[in-house]
């Protein structure tokens, strides 16, 4: 017989992690509720009992944002109901959340009403991306991380970008890689189109909120 169905909860807030998960009981009693407190948990539990239903995940974890464990689960859980759950209300978190492959958004901050809501319609196969409450509130949001691929940057552009954002000048980042200035001059006028800036100050302020990402030299 195939396993029963069950409901998989992420958080390492080991206190939200278990009012979460009581609320699905409440709301699901013919369901079991699997409480995961760390990423490296899921895959092995995901393993053992299958695929859930349906899991609730926390966008920011002790690691960072979920990103990577969305994609990974869209791959090991192809019919299970994936769901973000954040206190971030930062219309960019949301939308990375759509793009690594997520099928709804829940506020931390709505109602149990309509987290019950969009349980039940992602059980029903919708997707729920439910927008941020304007409160009057600046939004609550920390860094999201971003690749110089996803800005439709080289890797040598991410670099120097990289340093541009600690407030290196042209000859200091020549320097640095070996390069002339003319040539960190061209780079860096492919970067600021790209980002659809006409300064360097223009550029740092549209990446407000957004942490760039280099794999070979960490965050920056």
């Amino acid at each position: 017989m195939p396993p029963p169905p069950y409901a998989l909860v992420l958080d390492d807030h080991p206190l939200v992690a278990r009012g979460v998960a009581e609320f699905l009981r409440s709301r699901l009693p013919r369901m079991e509720v699997a409480v995961a407190g760390r990423t490296e948990d899921v895959l092995p539990l995901v393993a053992e009992r299958g695929a859930p239903a349906i899991a609730l995940i926390d966008f920011w974890l002790a690691e960072g944002a979920a990103l990577d464990l969305i994609a990974q689960l869209r791959q090991h859980c192809p019919s299970s109901a994936l769901a973000v759950i954040s206190g971030d209300d930062d219309p960019n978190v949301m939308e990375r959340v759509r793009q690594a492959g997520a099928h709804g958004f829940i506020h931390k901050q709505a109602p149990p009403e309509t987290f019950a809501l969009a349980v039940e319609a992602l059980l029903c196969g919708l997707a729920w991306f439910e927008p941020a409450s304007h409160s009057g509130q600046p939004p609550r949001s920390r860094d999201l991380p971003v690749t110089p691929t996803e800005l439709g940057l080289s890797m040598r552009q991410g670099e120097i970008l990289a340093l541009v954002l600690q407030g290196l000048p042209n000859k200091r980042i020549a320097l640095q890689y070996d390069l002339s200035e003319s040539t960190v001059k061209e780079h860096m006028s492919a970067i600021l189109l790209r980002l659809g800036a006409r300064t360097r100050v223009e550029a740092i302020t549209r990446l407000r909120g957004r942490r760039l990402v280099l794999p070979s030299m960490g965050d920056v």
